[in-house]
């Protein structure tokens, strides 16, 4: 079994429904949650002229393969109705895998740990309160250190 955290995003409809609806989905596949953070309210990423999201991460046990969890993930977001119309636009459901173990992994498809990640406080935030000495196996510093590293980068700005 390995342990995987997911991050959950929603700007659309009933946003807490969705993030609620697709961890019962990932539990009613197999899925075994462990740890779940606070729902939280954070202005969007990128595209910014799109509704506010409500954010979580999750972390959850699986025996899962790491392709074959990316296709249950997009699978429960076009479910829920995602559509994807632009690029880091609105969202019902917005599910990406941000660690997989400790597993390195860079496909066309699937780049594990998630490549962005350091640089959004909207995951690590959420990511700190349910894993805070979670080490990111290529950048080699925890979930704590990265999101202080981030805060402290963006005050020097």
């Amino acid at each position: 079994m390995s342990i995987v955290f997911i991050a959950l995003g929603s700007n659309l409809g009933k946003r807490s429904f969705y993030i609620k609806e697709a961890i019962k989905r990932l539990q009613e596949e197999g899925l075994e949650l462990l740890a779940k953070s606070s729902l939280i309210e954070t202005q969007p990423y990128g595209v910014t002229d799109q509704p506010n999201f409500i954010n979580a991460v999750i972390s959850m046990k699986t025996s899962l393969e790491p392709q074959v969890l990316l296709q249950l993930l997009l699978q429960i977001e076009q479910e829920l109705g995602r559509v994807r119309k632009r690029h880091w636009g609105e969202r019902t459901i917005d599910l990406d895998l941000l660690f997989y173990d400790e597993v390195i992994l860079q496909e066309k498809n699937l780049i594990l740990p998630h490549p962005d990640l350091q640089n959004r406080d909207f995951v690590l935030g959420p990511l700190v309160e349910i894993a805070p000495n979670l080490r990111h196996p290529v950048l080699g510093i925890t979930a704590k250190d990265l999101l202080l590293n981030l805060k402290n980068g963006a005050e020097k700005r």
